[in-house]
């Protein structure tokens, strides 16, 4: 898919690891919340307001943290991947959640970059993978 972007839109583009984390963390962001908005409405179709509370459960910085910690602690995470989440985890962000802890916004931004990174690099089969790991645990 990126593959065709870059071709349709005639852009180059930099290597994934050369964007900073927090574009890397703006791209994820939109991404892993297509992909969990996608579950939801496939799961069954419904008015709008009730997907979108169905979709925060798992979009809400307070559970990309715990599904980051989650990934972390079953060592799902390659170590090319724990330094990308990393880098997103540590940057200095000028915004922060409105309702999540700087902690959890954080780990969630991390999540964001990995996720955004991945797909920059056009292997969306690990962002699936990752982030169906992310939505089964958030749904145990």
């Amino acid at each position: 898919m990126i593959q065709d972007i870059k071709e349709i839109f005639s852009i180059t583009g930099d290597a994934p690891g050369q964007y900073s984390p927090l574009s890397l963390a703006f791209i994820g962001d939109s991404i892993y919340g297509a992909i969990a908005k996608t579950v939801v409405v496939l799961r069954g179709n419904c008015p709008a307001n009730t997907l979108d509370h169905k979709a925060v459960k798992y979009i809400k910085a307070v559970s990309q943290a715990k599904a980051a910690d989650h990934l972390i602690e079953t060592n799902a995470l390659t170590d090319e991947e724990m330094a990308i989440y990393k880098r997103g985890r540590n940057a200095k962000s000028p915004t922060s959640a409105k309702n999540a802890p700087v902690g959890d916004y954080r780990k969630a931004t991390g999540l964001e970059a990995l996720i955004g990174y991945l797909y920059l690099k056009g292997d969306m089969e690990r962002v699936l993978e990752l982030t169906k790991a992310a939505v089964d645990y958030l749904d145990s």
